[in-house]
């Protein structure tokens, strides 16, 4: 979880891979939120996600397990985790 959730998910994380990869995903996944002007109600309506689930992940005060991903992916039909990192299976 965010040290500092004010600067979730753009702030710098080192020596916590884990945590880098879900700040990525919380930062891919706000950006398409706003390109999309989607509200997070609306997209867990469309994914099946709890709200507060997705406004926790967005804050930085959980971390998704492999389910929620998932969902949410197939929901925006875009991949969240990041290029480059491990894939979950």
């Amino acid at each position: 979880m965010a040290e500092d959730p004010q600067a979730w998910p753009h702030a710098e994380l080192t020596g916590h891979p884990a945590a880098a990869v879900v700040q990525k995903i919380a930062a891919t996944l706000a950006g398409i939120l706003a390109e999309r002007r989607l509200s997070l109600r609306g997209l867990a309506a469309t994914s099946g996600v709890n709200r507060q689930s997705i406004a926790d992940l967005l804050a930085g005060r959980s971390w998704p397990d492999v389910a929620t991903i998932v969902l949410l992916e197939a929901a925006l039909a875009v991949r969240l985790w990041p290029e480059g990192t491990p894939a979950p299976r």
